[in-house]
């Protein structure tokens, strides 16, 4: 921000002036036109909330109390000939809100001044949050009634802490799995893209079946004390129910049910519902203290028993979920394709998922049978199921993209279940300690379809369109590391300019596509960050949601470079001195291919001047023949053959093997050198590049030679790892070569920094933020559902007409009439796409 561009902000923490999002309250109201008239005059007279921005929508369900609440001031009634129940009665009422933030307040409850300025200012700063868990309090503010959430295995929720002395210990923010019902701030968009209560609930966990489907797409639910009501608790139930509560109890045994079956994953439904069924049988059967042997075959005497009505209510409760199993059916298709987290995600929001909620001796024991019998912790705790994705050759010879794949799915292994997928032809590759597959790109839809998280590479994205579309909720994460583009410019001189020119286009429109569809992000340098920042920032990706989400952005990209495995190297051969070289020779290593972007060119002149002055200097190409048979040998490897022979180099003071080193046995070659070099052009790629082979030199110890502009040269340069030299300047290099090869206190100097370096490079540490993410995975803030700018930006008729005006007239003074009909048509066709988009 510019000097002198500071924006003052309010206690609302946004700039001074600007405008709160219109709230619309919703209240129902069941026979209790005294508690909602007198819940109305709290929220008109006390609520420090602007008038002009607040609507309040009454519902009177059944019609019972039309005429009495028809004369409440500034009040939206809407009259129900039925009763459609608590959800119902909401999503009626929300039909009729204008605000973009919904509020729901039981007619029963009263609002602390601040209750909405508070919830408001949470959807404001987090915009993750699609819905505010409201403090309660009873009526007295002495006790509390809601502060926090709990589910059960079995699909009951319950407020935890409800009845104890509000001491203030249950005060700090934090995510829950639902808000309660009585007083909850949701934003519109994330509501109605949920389509609201599900209305089969009728009453009672309405509100929990909404927070777990919000959780499960990716929202948080955060509990905001100072968002504070007060409740009386009159209790609609008590106006219809019987004296024991059956019809209370009915609600709750089915709705548990109802909720189960929708919201769990089909591994964990198979083993809950069994366990959630016959437990719910059993809590009828000890609620209503039947015997349950009567029936016994070797027991004589009546068969009948008095069943009472809480006995009955489980019973009936079962029955009616069979009946609604068919629609049910349907809502679980909706919300187990909608769902970007696993089971596991949300168990610590549960709470205490193994409490079995009922103090009744045999349902204690029936509960313990079962949770043992159908492995209920492990249904909950099943570990996420990652899929990483490379398209090059897994083997025992393996290329950088490759190694990384492998090495993020190793570590990832130690927590979650893991498949790595090549869609390379090769596949023959070690032994590990995760599934390894190889797939035609046709194939890959059943292990994008089992992961929970989807890591890809290169051109994997284009493999799997489903992945790319809109409404696509795998979570994906796109491994960066690699700017296609700017290696192309480089590696396709030799193309013809048209050929060139579209590469680079299909290139670049193969990594905008995973911009524009990630939800995490990795790259390999601080550098690499920097110039990835301002591709998303391109492509429209740093909304106001991700950076009010996350102002740093790290949650949305992060640096992973290459990493090293945290053993030390070990030598069991020895292939170059003594076989290649003499067994004293001095010996400089170029670990790694040689591509077009790098320049061994400098380094072989060099070799040449340093062969004048060291006969025992050498330098060895450790592989010129890539180990992916699909990546052709680039014309720089046939030149620096060319020149080395030319200088009588070769087979003296310069060495290629031909081949590659097997991944796994590169150690023997590194041991065997005295230092390491890497050499490339001063350009574009050069800057944003990350040389894995230096990891490998910081893993065996190895002195470092550099060209100067890349990341690693900064890190070389600043930890005193080695030489930076100039670009291209064969003198400066062959100069770097002979003071590290041939000063033995500089280079033990170069070597005890390098092992204070080298810890900060094991894969464990590096992929840390990768790691984190996986830990927790959720969509990026702005593919959540319904997502929806709280006040958007409005203009009255005398506003539009003024700004067209202005419009019309910067047109003109830009291009004259030509323009102003360019411009004009350009509107035309915007507004066009987004009625069709709207269609």
């Amino acid at each position: 921000m510019a000097e002198g561009a500071a924006v003052a902000r309010g206690s609302d923490g946004a700039a001074d002036g600007a405008a709160l999002p219109v709230v619309s309250v919703v209240v129902v109201n069941f026979r209790g036109a005294a508690d909602t008239a007198a819940c109305v005059r709290s929220l008109r007279a006390d609520l420090d909330y602007p008038p002009d921005r607040l609507q309040v929508v009454v519902v009177d369900n059944g019609a019972h109390d039309a005429a009495e609440l028809a004369g409440l001031e500034g009040v939206e009634l809407v009259v129900s000939p039925e009763n459609l129940g608590f959800a119902g009665g909401c999503n009626l009422g929300v039909e009729h809100a204008t605000g973009t933030v919904l509020a729901f307040l039981n007619n029963d409850a009263r609002p602390h001044p601040d209750w909405l300025r508070a919830a408001v200012r949470v959807l404001a700063a987090q915009p993750d949050v699609a819905a505010v868990a409201s403090k309660v309090l009873d009526w007295d503010g002495a006790a509390i009634d809601f502060v926090d959430g709990g589910l059960t295995w079995f699909g009951m929720g319950y407020k935890r802490h409800a009845g104890l002395p509000d001491d203030g210990s249950h005060d700090a923010a934090r995510d829950v799995l639902f808000a309660t019902g009585s007083a909850m701030v949701v934003r519109a968009g994330a509501f109605r893209a949920l389509d609201g209560f599900d209305e089969r609930f009728f009453m009672f966990y309405e509100d929990v079946d909404l927070g777990w489907r919000l959780n499960l797409r990716g929202w948080r639910v955060r509990f905001e004390p100072t968002s504070l009501t007060y409740h009386r608790h009159h209790a609609s139930m008590a106006r219809v129910d019987t004296e024991d509560n059956a019809r209370e109890l009915f609600l709750l045994e089915r709705n548990a049910l109802l909720a189960l079956y929708k919201n769990l994953s089909d591994a964990t439904l198979a083993k809950a519902l069994p366990a959630a069924l016959a437990l719910t049988v059993r809590r009828a059967t000890a609620r209503g203290g039947l015997d349950a042997t009567a029936l016994e075959i070797t027991r004589g005497g009546p068969t009948e028993q008095a069943v009472s009505g809480p006995a009955l209510a489980g019973i009936l409760a079962v029955d009616q979920f069979v009946e609604l199993l068919p629609q049910l059916a349907e809502a679980r298709a909706v919300e187990q394709a909608a769902r970007t987290r696993s089971d596991a995600d949300l168990v610590p929001l549960m709470r205490r998922a193994l409490e079995p909620a009922y103090n009744l001796p045999r349902y204690l024991a029936a509960h313990e049978i079962l949770v043992d019998a159908f492995d209920i912790e492990a249904a909950f705790g099943a570990r996420r199921k990652v899929l990483v994705i490379t398209g090059d050759a897994l083997s025992a010879r393996m290329a950088g993209p490759a190694i990384r794949a492998w090495n993020m799915a190793d570590v990832l292994a130690a927590e979650h279940e893991v498949r790595l997928v090549t869609v390379n032809p090769l596949c023959d590759p070690p032994t590990a300690p995760f599934p390894i597959g190889q797939a035609k790109p046709r194939e890959l839809a059943p292990h994008v379809d089992w992961a929970d998280i989807v890591v890809l590479q290169g051109h994997a994205l284009e493999l799997v369109p489903a992945l790319k579309a809109a409404d696509s909720t795998k979570i994906v994460v796109c491994d960066i590391y690699d700017p296609m583009h700017l290696e192309l410019l480089e590696q396709g001189k030799d193309t013809p300019d048209e050929q060139r020119a579209l590469d680079l286009v299909g290139v670049t429109r193969v990594l905008n596509e995973q911009l524009e569809r990630g939800d995490f992000f990795i790259c390999a340098s601080e550098r690499q960050r920097h110039f990835w920042l301002g591709h998303l920032m391109s492509l429209g990706r740093l909304t106001p949601a991700v950076y009010d989400t996350d102002p740093t952005v790290r949650s949305l990209l992060g640096v992973v470079p290459f990493g090293l495995p945290g053993k030390p190297p070990q030598q069991s051969a020895s292939p170059i001195k003594g076989k290649l070289v003499g067994e004293d020779d001095k010996v400089v290593l170029w670990a790694g291919g040689v591509y077009s972007w790098f320049d061994p060119l400098t380094l072989v002149s060099a070799m040449g001047e340093l062969a004048q002055r060291r006969s025992d200097a050498r330098l060895v190409f450790l592989g010129m023949k890539h180990p992916n048979p699909e990546v052709p040998e680039m014309d720089i490897g046939a030149r620096v053959r060319r020149l080395s022979a030319d200088l009588g180099l070769t087979g003296s003071h310069v060495f290629f093997n031909e081949t590659w080193v097997d991944y796994d046995r590169r150690q023997d070659w590194l041991l065997d050198a005295d230092a390491g070099v890497t050499t490339h052009f001063e350009h574009v790629e050069t800057t944003f590049a990350f040389r894995t082979r230096v990891l490998d030199y910081l893993w065996a110890g190895l002195p470092i030679i550099t060209t100067d502009g890349d990341s690693f040269a900064e890190l070389v340069r600043a930890e005193g790892l080695g030489l930076v030299v100039p670009a291209e300047d064969p003198t400066a290099l062959a100069a770097a070569l002979e003071r590290v090869l041939y000063d033995g206190a500089f280079a033990a100097a170069c070597a005890d920094r390098i092992a204070a370096v080298r810890d900060r490079y094991t894969w464990e540490n590096v992929l840390a933020p990768l790691t984190a993410f996986c830990r927790d995975p959720r969509p990026a803030p702005d593919r959540l559902p319904g997502l929806e700018n709280l006040v958007p930006r409005a203009f009255g008729r005398v506003e539009t007409v003024r700004r067209d005006i202005a419009l019309v007239r910067e047109y003109l003074d830009l291009g004259g009439p030509g323009e102003l009909a360019r411009r004009a048509a350009g509107r035309v066709r915007r507004l066009a796409k987004e009625r069709l988009g709207r269609g």
